[in-house]
């Protein structure tokens, strides 16, 4: 009993302080090191140095290229004004009277692409502050907006999708970011479709109250030269370079790696494994590999000051990689305690003839105390994944289905008040929790964990489609 309330009390320390700013960096060690004292017999240093550090390191190493690869590609997207153009374009076609899809899509589109969530969330408002108010649809509902487009669906739900999301089931259940294309298809629609309901409502019942966009002083934020001179950059030149991310992605996972000679891969100095194990993290890093090139050639001239954006890209990509690395680590020394023991066989004993219903209440509440959809999956994939794929082919349950069920479980609490992503989209927009969160909450939130809902039940009597 005394372990289980120090791991209760590390995680609730663990996401107070979190809230309050504190790095995750400082705060994982630490209270990895607390709950290790209310643990009766676990020596304190070698709980460090012996389990908190090599989960740390083996994080880093399966997924480095991932962060960097993703990180440098955003950054040029932004410098070169490719993320803006295709933005404004997709605006443009859908119309003033489509404003809040018009957003909605675009956010999607780059972010299905590979770009950063906070590299979007920067380039598309300022589009959409300007549209909202010549379309007098209340500045209050941009950030459900965006994050309907950018924190949802294309995250965690629709298959290829390169955000790590998707990426960090694939080693443990030895999948592909198609897991489980058609499941994943419905729980995006699942989501897009009620959460357009939503923010239209939200819209329409406004409009009948003759609220428009509000009473805002604030000084819309004006896009940079180069990015002002990026509007002349052909549409589709700024989208190829998202289009080849997803599309050799597909070919690579499905085709082409799988046709190869990889026998090797089973010669111990290269970790006993196959190509079933690594062919979604080798198709991620090619594919945006390919991408970063492609834009590079498209985009030169754009790109003036290509080295330091190099540079700028790669160094944006340490601190997501280490604060994820370290809740990784927080989490295998907290499923190194006796303590531990008592909560897996309470989650694992929900539904005890079906993991996905424990997968996605376990990767929920850890998604939710640590803030991180990232960070909750890796804890729970560090502490139960093999669990979970030796109860999944016990019960006939495809690793495709395990993987999907996983993903779209990152993406409902994850997103409560306290998420880095959130009060980074409201303090971009100029807003608060209270104006905005509600629609946030809706759409991000409550709306995904229906769709979770509706992708076990699908899953469990229909099997991985």
């Amino acid at each position: 009993m005394i372990g289980i309330i120090g791991i209760v009390l590390a995680l609730a320390l663990l996401m107070a302080l979190a809230y309050r700013g504190v790095s995750v960096l400082i705060l994982a060690p630490l209270m990895a090191l607390l709950a290790v004292l209310f643990s009766p017999g676990t020596p304190l240093l070698a709980s460090y140095t012996q389990v908190f550090m090599p989960a740390l390191g083996g994080f880093v190493i399966a997924f480095f290229p991932l962060f960097l690869l993703g990180a440098v590609f955003g950054k040029l997207m932004e410098a070169s004004g490719a993320a803006l153009v295709i933005a404004r374009g997709i605006v443009q076609r859908l119309g003033e009277q489509r404003a809040i899809l018009a957003i909605v899509l675009a956010c999607a589109v780059l972010t299905y692409g590979g770009v950063s969530l906070f590299v979007v969330a920067f380039a598309v408002y300022p589009i959409a502050a300007a549209l909202f108010r010549q379309a007098q649809v209340p500045k209050r509902l941009i950030p459900g907006a965006i994050a309907l487009g950018a924190f949802t669906f294309t995250m965690t739900a629709l298959p290829g999708t390169p955000a790590i999301q998707n990426a960090i089931p694939m080693p443990y259940f030895g999948t592909t970011p198609f897991a489980a294309p058609g499941l994943g298809v419905i729980g995006g629609a699942i989501m897009l479709g009620l959460g357009m309901w939503w923010l239209s409502r939200r819209a329409a019942a406004a409009a009948r109250a003759g609220e428009g966009y509000g009473a805002h002083d604030e000084d819309l934020p004006a896009p940079a030269p180069d990015v002002q001179a990026a509007d002349r950059v052909a549409f589709w030149r700024a989208l190829a370079p998202v289009g080849l991310v997803i599309a050799l992605n597909y070919v690579l996972a499905t085709w082409l790696l799988p046709a190869l000679d990889t026998g090797y891969l089973a010669e111990p100095r290269y970790g006993n494994t196959s190509i079933t194990a690594v062919r979604g993290i080798w198709a991620v890093i090619v594919a945006l590999a390919a991408a970063i090139v492609l834009l590079i050639a498209l985009q030169r001239q754009r790109l003036t000051q290509l080295t330091r954006t190099l540079e700028q890209g790669a160094a944006g990509s340490v601190l997501p990689l280490m604060n994820t690395a370290s809740q990784v680590g927080f989490g295998a020394v907290i499923a190194s305690l006796a303590g531990f023991a008592l909560l897996r066989d309470a989650v694992l004993g929900i539904a005890p003839g079906n993991p996905l219903v424990s997968m996605s209440i376990a990767v929920n509440i850890l998604a939710g105390i640590t803030g991180s959809a990232s960070g909750g999956m890796s804890i729970a994939l560090q502490t139960l994944g093999e669990t979970w794929l030796a109860m999944g082919q016990a019960a006939g349950i495809a690793p495709d289905l395990l993987h999907r069920v996983t993903a779209i479980a990152t993406g409902g609490l994850d997103a409560l008040p306290h998420n880095g992503a959130v009060i980074t989209l409201l303090s971009i927009c100029g807003l608060t929790h209270r104006q905005s969160y509600l629609d946030i909450f809706v759409v991000a939130v409550a709306i995904p964990l229906l769709a979770l809902v509706a992708v076990v039940v699908l899953g469990t009597a229909l099997g991985s489609f």
